[in-house]
């Protein structure tokens, strides 16, 4: 029994390892460049960098960050910064609940799963996905925790040095880096989708996007990413009906 004990706690240790050398694969190495432009972004606002270092890790998700930034830069009242941050987040939810069957076995202590839920965002969640079947179920835990923690870990670590230098780029160079972030994320999403609602969803939301920053500027994302996921959800539900129907 003791022997077997071990050998689990190496299994787990070997994984963990294994996530953190994720720090240098690409989709990490995007991440952290698009964080050097969050800096930037904060360095500029005048947000103190002690208060940008917490709000990396404890606001992981980075487009949440950059909504409370320009709350906070706007002057907008508390409440209304917690609500659009909410919003902005809500998307974790069902990303977490895709994660967790592909990662958990039945000897995870829920409360392990509820830790490391707090580090699901779209970097951590597409790295995981695409690997995680190549992993034994056994160090799929502890393969993420792994890669999630040193990824977090790095770019607080990251913001806190590159707050300080940032302010000698030029403002195109600080944008540019800003900018990978979300032209990685549709990329990764695309890549590493399993179905096509997925595929229709992003479509008709990019094309949404550019409709509603025309009509409500204010809520363009909210109102691209509510209805155009609706209507891709709908259009594939009612095609695999009629494909059923017609077998």
């Amino acid at each position: 029994m003791d022997a077997e004990a071990i050998s689990e706690g190496q299994t787990k240790r070997h994984w963990f390892v294994q996530g953190m050398r994720g720090i240098w694969s690409i989709p990490a190495i995007m991440l952290m460049l698009s964080f050097v432009g969050f800096a930037a972004f904060t360095a500029e606002g005048g947000i103190p960098v002690e208060q940008v270092m917490f709000m990396t890790g404890m606001v992981w998700a980075l487009p949440a960050k950059v909504i409370l930034v320009g709350s906070m830069l706007s002057g907008a009242n508390i409440v209304t910064a917690f609500i659009a941050v909410t919003l902005s987040s809500v998307r974790m939810m069902p990303m977490v609940a895709a994660l967790v069957p592909e990662i958990r076995n039945r000897k995870t202590p829920t409360w392990l799963m509820l830790v490391l839920s707090h580090f699901v965002a779209i970097t951590a969640w597409v790295f995981a996905m695409e690997r995680a079947h190549k992993i034994p179920r056994d160090g799929r835990v502890a393969y993420f925790a792994g890669f999630s923690i040193t990824l977090t870990s790095a770019n607080i670590v990251l913001v806190g040095v590159a707050y300080f230098l940032v302010t000698q780029f030029p403002p195109l160079i600080g944008a540019c880096l800003f900018f990978l972030t979300p032209v990685y994320f549709l990329t990764s999403i695309w890549v590493s989708a399993r179905h096509r609602v997925i595929y229709w969803a992003l479509g008709i939301g990019l094309v949404l996007g550019v409709v509603f920053h025309e009509i409500a500027p204010d809520f363009d994302i909210l109102l691209a990413g509510l209805v155009g996921g609706t209507l891709a959800w709908f259009g594939e539900r009612r095609l695999r009906l009629r494909q059923k129907g017609g077998v």
